[in-house]
């Protein structure tokens, strides 16, 4: 894991300190926390205190405000803090960043909305000291709007906390590559990835605005007080690039290097790519625990393009890693401790072989057959993200029993769900059978109301059944018993939106009493940390909540937890700590499991940045993973499978 420093919770009004030799090429001031979930209750605490500090002096206290995902666990703990803990907000005076253009206030994708679903309607503040671009205008007006707004701001005294997040073109507010440093509130054109980004609030990329009004780049600069937040890997690259590359309109936030009152605050992974995190000996001396060692020699041996076992002395002395040459005696010592540690994490028996030593090994040998539940997030992370080990763990006689943990019923487009009710409805009438419920349904997606932030029930029930029906199709593929198939269900994904509920107990239990029933010997769950209010993120709490209340239970007294990375990503090859090699054949038969998931397969709702499918995409990853382990001068494999596992 990588090494975090973590601030004390309700303090972060802490001012810009001088550069330490570990900070020295971070040109803004950072902090890093081990939790997301943590730093935005230290943002949310500060604010508060601002706001007290001004109602205390009898001053009205001016935030800029954020939208986004970043922000929404800060405007949480705001809210709690007013019904808990008597906090006002009757002398608060916002201003939001952005808002599309155009876009009607009522429509649940506007950010009017977002911040009234998130704050305005849960708290005391008065609705005519809440301002944020309007998305209804005529074009012609736009740009006197634009600038009555920046009125508004001066007229106010200016802002004093301005919170912001991080878009992964470096956009802060809207201001997208190319904005100047001297930009104000204006009408701006949306980045191409931008817009990628925002398609799952939109049903997909081609519905999102190509346009937005937002602040500039030197309105936020003016802010008393900067907060930036970042989450997820997804966001450590743009981070990187604007916290110690030089300013440039190419990435915006670089703008923010000069302010004189600006922290930024990252969880763990977003901070990954920070030369203190990804390379700290290239940055100064540092402690070689284990960790640290296998990091830095799988990036030596890919950096001076040589497999392990050819490093020599002078590799390690001209790359910052003299110290730990003399710590442990000659690169011949530490190539070979770390070639046999990389080749141990490589078994083609994810479950324990049986009757061999398995010292050296990364799983158990006994018992030899084991119980196995692959936890799912969605109806088909089970075979894009571990088809091939899935397939090797029955083939190898192990019970395994597959848990999809949510319907993934809003990843289904109407026209497939027509397709499917169609069909039924045809066999229903040559049986002569009348379904009123099933008419009505298709009548919906015939006619489907475009005023609907959220499709009906009835449309929402036959998503889920075709998700369910490919989930089936797919585990028996892989021979996995009907009766070892649980659909969970979790009630947090029955929003309708984008946006879930919070996670509950009702939630937790489900995967508690399923833990309790097959008593497992080993769990597999997503560990893709990317977004904190992701689907993916949010089943992985729920299996680790689970298993902290599981704690001394007997289910789990020989219970190992694995976590396999999403669709998106591998984890990097220093942090696998088993990897299954697959033969053409077994990728073959993956590739054949995945395309039982059809409707996911052409037209996917949520595509993201790649373009391609879900089965492209595994396989070039397992592939890539292959490749760096033979790089590294291991086995050439066809494709490998990785896995880290947790120890709770």
């Amino acid at each position: 894991m990588l090494p975090i420093h973590t601030s004390p919770k309700a303090d972060i009004s802490y001012r810009h300190v001088g550069r330490t030799d570990v900070t020295r090429y971070e040109k803004m001031h950072v902090e890093v926390f081990g939790e997301s979930a943590d730093a935005s209750i230290a943002v949310a605490n500060e604010i508060a205190d601002l706001i007290r500090a001004k109602a205390y002096a009898r001053q009205k206290c001016v935030l800029g405000l954020a939208t986004g995902s970043s922000p929404i666990r800060v405007y949480d703990e705001l809210v709690r803090l007013h019904k808990e803990e008597g906090l006002s907000f009757a002398n608060v005076v916002t201003f939001n960043l952005d808002e599309y253009f155009p876009m009607e206030r009522t429509d649940s994708r506007s950010y009017w909305y977002f911040m009234h679903e998130h704050l305005f309607d849960h708290v005391d503040i008065d609705p005519q000291n809440i301002h944020l671009p309007d998305g209804r205008i005529d074009l012609a007006d736009v740009y006197q709007h634009c600038m009555d707004y920046e009125h508004k701001i001066e007229e106010h005294g200016g802002l004093d906390f301005q919170l912001l997040g991080i878009g992964r073109t470096g956009h802060v507010g809207f201001n997208e590559p190319g904005s100047n440093s001297r930009s104000l509130t204006r009408l701006i054109t949306l980045d191409h990835l931008t817009r990628v980004d925002a398609g799952p609030d939109f049903q997909g990329m081609n519905n999102v605005p190509t346009r937005a009004i937002t602040m500039g780049i030197d309105t936020i600069r003016k802010a008393r007080r900067v907060v930036l937040v970042a989450w997820g890997h997804k966001k450590a690259p743009i981070v990187q690039t604007a916290v110690e590359g030089e300013r440039t309109s190419s990435v915006p936030a670089s703008f923010l290097q000069d302010h004189d009152n600006l922290t930024v605050l990252l969880d763990g992974e977003a901070s990954s790519d920070l030369r203190r995190f990804k390379t700290p000996w290239l940055v100064g001396p540092c402690e070689w625990d284990e960790d640290r060692t296998r990091k830095a020699i799988v990036w030596l041996s890919s950096h001076v393009e040589k497999p392990i076992l050819k490093l020599t002395e002078r590799d390690y002395n001209n790359n910052g890693m003299s110290d730990l040459l003399a710590r442990d005696g000659s690169a011949y010592e530490l190539n070979i401790k770390m070639f046999n540690q990389l080749q141990h994490t490589i078994t083609g028996w994810p479950g324990g072989k049986p009757g061999v030593d398995d010292s050296q090994r990364p799983e158990r040998k006994s018992p030899a057959k084991k119980r196995v539940i692959l936890f799912s997030p969605h109806p088909d992370d089970d075979v894009i993200s571990m088809g091939g080990t899935f397939l090797r763990l029955v083939d190898q006689g192990h019970e395994v029993h597959v848990a999809y943990q949510t319907s993934g019923n809003i990843a289904v487009s109407n026209a497939d769900a027509r397709r499917f009710a169609e069909f039924c409805q045809q066999v229903n009438r040559r049986a002569g059978v009348e379904n009123p419920d099933l008419d009505k349904t298709v009548d919906l997606l015939q006619n489907p109301d475009p005023a609907a932030d959220t499709d009906p029930l009835e449309v929402r029930t036959i998503k889920g059944l075709i998700r369910q029906g490919e989930a089936i199709a797919g585990a028996r593929f892989c021979g996995v018993p009907d009766e070892q198939i649980h659909f969970l269900n979790m009630p947090f994904y029955e929003s309708g939106k984008n946006k879930k509920f919070p996670l509950s107990q009702p939630d937790i239990d489900l995967v508690k009493d399923l833990i309790k029933k097959v008593e497992p010997h080993q769990i597999y769950a997503a560990g893709d940390l990317a977004d904190p209010h992701g689907t993916h993120k949010v089943c992985l709490d729920a299996v680790f909540q689970a298993l902290d209340q599981l704690e001394g239970d007997d289910s789990i007294k020989n219970t190992w937890l694995w976590l396999y990375r999403g669709a998106w990503q591998e984890w990097p090859i220093h942090e696998i700590e088993m990897a299954v090699p697959l033969s053409p054949q077994e990728v073959d038969k993956k590739r054949q499991a995945i395309f039982f998931h059809q409707s996911q397969k052409d037209g996917v709702m949520f595509q993201g940045e790649d373009n391609r499918e879900f089965w492209q995409r595994a396989e070039q990853r397992n592939r890539e993973t292959a490749r760096a382990y033979n790089q590294l001068g291991l086995t050439e494999y066809e494709a490998i499978e990785a896995f880290r596992r947790w120890r709770f």
